[in-house]
């Protein structure tokens, strides 16, 4: 009898990063665990004036080897360089030999929650300096946030579904639900997910300083993004990409693939509430984290670790503590709730990819990574932060949670492979 499309199982097989903490999974993994932080006084450009100083830079990467040519290299945003280098890293963890593939069933979600802003900034100054035809004929391909995805499944000749998200924060755990769904349905076997961003321009923490939702803690810049923490003030810049390999579970089975984990539930939900603050008691959240678990078919007892949004804001970090002990109730308190964004800062579209794939490490290890510069408990934030250092456990299940700007929400579920 044909096996019914929603039954199709999908794995994880492939992880690559681009962070300020190692450009590939396994030095990213260890310096995670280990407690290390990459933030710092910023060094891109002069912020003195700025009210937060501090950003989670990505620092000597060479993006050469994942572009045909130096050429294609310089005609490519920082975020693009970035997500098309993570791509790479992906593909050479899993394994797969492209040459041996369908490509018309090999696709690219690879999104961004802002894009080319490097690109707008230069030539906007381009513009203003030497005249309308002296801007850059490469300006729109070079910002437009889709051009990650279009550039990676060029350069890989990738010819099934293509697209790129954009939800803000929530950017690249869509994308992993979308490519998720789309394997699940049929219209693929492999899907390459994640995002990128690259906002660690004088525009980006401008405008970020001006909505005071930047940590202004610049005195202590590897204490200053602190998630959960009583005294945190806001978050900080990170900047970087996340590539995830899912696959249908019968071809990675049948080219002898190493299985990270199993992706089993996607919940995507709106707040339909604020434009950048979360919905009160994170309703919104709640929902997104519930209709994960259905759609998974997992009992919230049957999860172990938490990978938190965790942003080191007040009101967000509040909210996510409230929405989980809803969703969870009791079982709130047994569960593993982390943030690693004190080490990475906020990676905004490329947050969630770059936490899906430490969820999969911490399911494939039995390792927790954790919540750094956890320092002073926060009475309204109490469950277990895995504060300060990881913590050895068995995960058996663990939800990845990304929520952004515009009141999107996006939470995937992951599971040890079984059979």
């Amino acid at each position: 009898m044909a096996q019914n499309l929603a039954d199709r199982r999908v794995v994880i097989t492939g992880l690559g990063v681009v962070t300020p903490l190692g450009h590939d999974i396994d030095s990213f993994w260890k310096n995670i665990l280990a407690g290390q932080c990459g933030l710092d006084k910023i060094s891109l450009f002069d912020a003195s004036a700025y009210d937060c100083q501090i950003a989670a830079e990505v620092k000597n990467l060479d993006p050469a080897p994942a572009f045909p040519s130096a050429k294609e290299v310089r005609r490519a945003d920082r975020f693009t360089q970035f997500g098309v280098y993570a791509g790479r890293q992906a593909l050479l963890d899993s394994g797969l030999d492209l040459a041996k593939v369908n490509r018309d069933e090999t696709g690219v979600i690879i999104g961004s929650g802002i894009g080319g802003l490097h690109t707008v900034e230069e030539q906007h100054k381009v513009l203003l300096g030497k005249g309308p035809g002296r801007v850059s004929p490469f300006m729109i391909p070079m910002l437009i946030m889709n051009m990650a995805s279009g550039l990676f499944s060029m350069f890989y000749k990738l010819r099934g579904p293509n697209l790129a998200t954009c939800s803000a924060c929530a950017t690249s755990n869509h994308a992993i639900g979308e490519a998720w769904r789309t394997i699940k349905m049929g219209d693929a076997t492999i899907m390459f997910a994640g995002g990128t961003e690259a906002t660690i321009v004088p525009l980006g923490i401008a405008g970020f300083c001006a909505m005071k939702a930047m940590s202004t803690r610049n005195d202590e810049p590897k204490r200053a993004s602190r998630p959960f923490d009583r005294d945190r003030d806001g978050f900080i810049m990170g900047e970087g990409a996340g590539v995830i390999v899912l696959e249908e579970l019968g071809h990675a089975k049948a080219r002898g693939a190493r299985i990270y984990c199993e992706v089993v539930g996607y919940g995507n939900t709106a707040d339909a509430s604020h434009m950048t603050a979360p919905a009160p008691q994170g309703e919104g959240a709640a929902r997104c984290m519930a209709m994960a678990l259905r759609s998974a078919r997992v009992a919230p007892e049957e999860i172990s670790y938490i990978n938190a949004h965790g942003t080191s804001t007040p009101q967000g970090d509040l909210c996510e503590t409230q929405a989980i002990k809803t969703v969870f109730g009791d079982h709130a308190r047994r569960l593993a709730v982390s943030s690693t964004k004190g080490a990475t800062g906020h990676m905004l579209g490329a947050a969630g990819a770059v936490e899906m794939a430490l969820c999969a490490k911490a399911i494939q290890e039995n390792i927790v990574p954790p919540t750094i510069n956890y320092e002073n408990p926060d009475p309204d934030c109490d469950l277990n932060y895995v504060p300060n250092a990881a913590c050895e456990m068995a995960v058996q299940a663990a939800v990845n949670n990304s929520f952004g700007f515009g009141g999107h929400n996006a939470s995937l579920v992951a599971r040890k492979f079984a059979g």
